[in-house]
């Protein structure tokens, strides 16, 4: 297992943080913001060829939700994204909660976790892993 790399994505109230971990051939990465970071949302993508073109590599996700939390939009995302972009398993814990959020800050919200997902395929995408 490598140190921990740590990214970031967003400005607060909207500020997003990921500590992420590559473990053998795998990845696993928490998310976490807003005023009271917790465990909302878990989930595991794995690669697979795409089902409309079998060239292209896609991914396949399970999620597990805590009840009344709504974290796995950004679990499942961050997954997805980095599962098919980097052709690997990768599982993300997912918990972002602030008190009173607007619909217009959770939009903020999830294109900062999609920041996150490109800066991590990013730096990641030249690592070796075994």
């Amino acid at each position: 297992m490598l140190k921990a790399r740590f990214f970031t994505a967003g400005a607060v109230p909207y500020k997003v943080s990921a500590e992420v971990r590559l473990i053998g051939a795998d990845l696993l990465v928490v998310i976490t913001g807003g005023d009271k970071p917790h465990i909302g949302s878990v989930a595991v993508a794995m690669p697979r060829p795409s089902l409309q073109n079998r060239r292209v590599i896609s991914a396949t996700s399970s999620v597990y939700n805590i009840p009344g939390h709504k974290d796995q939009v950004i679990a499942q995302q961050v997954s997805e994204v980095l599962s098919s972009k980097l052709n690997c398993t990768v599982a993300v814990m997912a918990g972002f909660h602030s008190d009173g959020i607007s619909e217009k800050g959770i939009k903020k919200v999830i294109e900062n976790a999609e920041i996150l997902a490109q800066k991590i395929h990013a730096a990641l995408k030249k690592v070796k892993r075994t």
